[in-house]
C-alpha cells in the first residue's frame, strides 16, 4: 500500500505522515522544502519526539521516501500511484498545490486506477469544496466528471498540538518534529469513497460539521485567547500564559460560550463539550512543548477572518442567542496585535477599519462587542479589565 503525504512540515510529519507508516504504507512526501526533502530521500526515516511533562520518548517513522514539489512530473506520478493521499500545507498553499494533484489525477484517471481519498489536514471551515474547486480549475469536463465519481476529499480535525521546532527540539537531527501525545484523527466519514481506511488513530465521525466548529470555534479559539493575551500580558510560552488565571478565566469562559452555541446547535451534549475543554486547557498547560504565544497567535488577518475562530464563533454564538462577551475580548487581543504587527494607530478607528477590512462590515456588524473591548485596550487597560467588562456584559439582558 501507498500513501502521499502533500506536506513535510510539522504536521505532515509530525502527525498524518506517522499515522500512514505506522498502519503499513509506504509514504512518500511532497514538499518544496529542498532540504527537508533531500534529507528523507537520503535517510528513509525520521524522529517523532512525544513531549509531556513527565518526558520524552522517541518514535521512529521507517520506509519513507520524498520528491520535491517543483518536480510537477514525479509528484504526480506519485499520486497517481497512491492508495490514499492527505494535505498538510497551509491554506494559502492549496492554490498552489491543487495544479499537481490535478495532473496527478489525470494519470490516475487515464490509467484507470481505483478510486482515492485525500485527507484534507487544513483549518479551513468548507476545505473539501475549496480544494475541489482549485483542483477542478485544471481539469476538463470529462475530468471532472472523473473527479466527482472517483476521489473523495475528507475533511479532518487536526488537533495534534506542534509546536516550532526549535534547535534544541531537533536535538541533532533536522527532521525530528517533536509533538504532544495525543494522537487521534477525526475525519468526515461520509466524505470517503467506499469504506474509511484502517488507520491508526483515524476516528470517522457524522455529522462532521460539528467537529470542524468544535476544533476551529473551542480548541483553535481558546489556544489563540491564551496567544493573544500572553502577548499582551508579556508572556512568551502558551503553557505560562494558560496559568496565569485572569488568562485562563478569560479562555475558559470563551470556550464555554462556544460549547454552549454547538451544544444548542446540532443538539451534541454539553457534558461532552466541557470535558473537551478541560482536556484541551490541561494540553495547553503541557510546558514540555514549550510552545509559544507568537507561534500560535501568527497570520492574525486569517484568524480574524469572517468564518475563522474570533468572528465565526462570535457568529454562531449570535445565532443560537448566547452572548459572545469573552470571545470579543479574545477578538479585541487579536486586533491589538494585528495593529502592532502592522504598525498601525492602535486607536478604536483604526481597529474598526481594520476589522472591517479584514472580516468584512456584514462580520463586523455583527459582533457590537468587539469595538467595545478593543476601546478598553486602546484606553490602557489590560487582561484585567478586559476579563471585568465580559463578566459584566455576559449577564446583561438583552445583549447579544
Amino acid at each position: 500500500m501507498k500513501a502521499v503525504m502533500y506536506g513535510a512540515g510539522n504536521i505532515g510529519r509530525g502527525f498524518v505522515g506517522a499515522v500512514f507508516a505506522q498502519s503499513g504504507y509506504r509514504l512518500c512526501f511532497i514538499d518544496v522544502a529542498e532540504e527537508t526533502t533531500s534529507a528523507l530521500q537520503r535517510e528513509g526515516r525520521y524522529p517523532v519526539r512525544i513531549l509531556s511533562e513527565e518526558g520524552s520518548e522517541d518514535t521512529w517513522i521507517e520506509g519513507v521516501t520524498a520528491v520535491d514539489g517543483r518536480d510537477i512530473e514525479q509528484a504526480a506520478a506519485r499520486i497517481a500511484d497512491a492508495d490514499i493521499m492527505a494535505t498538510a500545507v497551509g491554506v494559502r498553499a492549496l492554490p498552489l498545490i491543487a495544479p499537481v494533484i490535478a495532473e496527478g489525477l489525470k494519470a490516475r484517471f487515464s490509467g484507470g486506477a481505483a478510486c482515492i481519498n485525500i485527507i484534507i489536514c487544513e483549518n479551513l471551515i468548507g476545505a473539501d469544496r475549496i480544494l475541489a474547486g482549485l483542483i477542478k480549475e485544471h481539469l476538463s469536463e470529462a475530468g471532472r466528471a472523473a473527479f466527482d465519481k472517483q476521489v473523495g476529499l475528507v475533511e479532518a480535525s487536526i488537533g495534534r498540538m506542534v509546536p516550532l521546532q526549535t534547535a534544541e527540539m531537533r536535538d541533532g537531527n533536522p527532521l525530528r518534529v517533536c509533538v504532544e501525545a495525543y494522537g487521534f484523527l477525526p475525519v468526515d466519514r461520509a466524505a470517503f469513497k467506499g469504506d474509511p481506511p484502517l488507520l491508526q488513530g483515524l476516528v470517522p465521525l457524522e455529522p462532521f460539521d460539528f467537529y470542524i466548529q468544535r476544533k476551529l470555534f473551542v480548541h483553535n479559539m481558546g489556544h489563540g485567547i491564551c496567544a493573544y493575551l500572553g502577548l499582551l500580558s508579556g508572556e512568551r510560552f502558551i503553557a505560562v500564559a494558560a496559568a496565569r488565571a485572569e488568562i485562563l478565566c478569560v479562555a475558559q469562559n470563551a470556550m464555554l460560550e462556544s460549547a454552549r452555541a454547538l451544544s444548542a446547535k446540532y443538539g451534541q451534549a454539553l457534558e461532552d463539550l466541557l470535558s473537551h475543554i478541560q482536556d484541551l486547557l490541561c494540553r495547553f498547560s503541557n510546558r514540555a512543548l514549550a510552545d509559544t504565544c507568537g507561534r500560535v497567535g501568527a497570520d492574525t488577518e486569517r484568524k480574524l477572518g469572517s468564518n475563522d475562530r474570533f468572528m465565526g464563533a462570535i457568529a454562531c454564538c449570535r445565532a443560537q442567542g448566547v452572548i459572545p462577551a469573552f470571545i470579543s475580548a479574545g477578538a479585541a487581543a487579536a486586533l491589538d496585535c494585528h495593529l502592532r504587527e502592522k504598525g498601525l494607530a492602535r486607536t478604536p478607528e483604526a481597529a474598526l477599519a481594520a476589522l472591517e477590512q479584514i472580516a468584512g462590515p456584514e462580520a463586523v456588524s455583527g459582533a457590537p462587542l468587539v469595538p467595545v473591548m478593543y476601546r478598553i485596550l486602546s484606553e490602557g487597560g489590560g487582561v484585567s479589565a478586559l476579563l471585568r467588562e465580559a463578566l459584566r456584559l455576559g449577564r446583561k439582558p438583552g445583549v447579544v
